[in-house]
């Protein structure tokens, strides 16, 4: 069983920020684990990375959606969000339960193309300073 608090699309951080619907209607369906849900907010050629792990394709990331987490009982708490552009977006989420060490931080980095997540990169939180070095440089060096 888990628990969410996704109730609001404004999340504290230090200047406000409005989530798109997308990536708030897909973090409320996959905390929930309605994996049906969060995939029709995905692209046919979507890509998650979890922790490392890459999963390719809607179908794909509908199996990874069922079954990530599902062995644990756990909260989720939105800590953070920000916007880095018009197509990328960072949310922090705070997990706590069952699961090894009991407490994770993770950033959620979606990549956005109108109203479909094309890819999702989760991984431990990043202090601030470094995010942003990092989504320069991406924004830099990728076309």
């Amino acid at each position: 069983m888990t628990h969410t608090d996704l109730g609001s699309d404004t999340l504290p951080t230090t200047l406000p920020t409005t989530l798109p619907t997308t990536v708030r209607d897909f973090l409320a369906a996959s905390t929930v684990h309605d994996a049906d849900t969060a995939a029709s907010f995905l692209a046919e050629d979507a890509v998650v990375v979890d922790q490392g792990e890459t999963f390719r394709g809607r179908g794909e990331v509908h199996a990874f959606l069922r079954d990530a987490g599902s062995e644990f009982e756990y909260t989720t708490e939105q800590v953070g969000a920000r916007r880095v552009d018009a197509d990328h977006w960072v949310v922090t989420l705070r997990l706590e339960g069952t699961f090894p060490g009991g407490v994770a931080q993770l950033d959620y980095r979606f990549t956005l193309r109108g109203a479909l997540v094309t890819e999702l990169v989760i991984a431990n939180h990043v202090a601030n300073h470094v995010a942003n070095h990092v989504a320069n440089h991406v924004a830099n060096h990728v076309a």
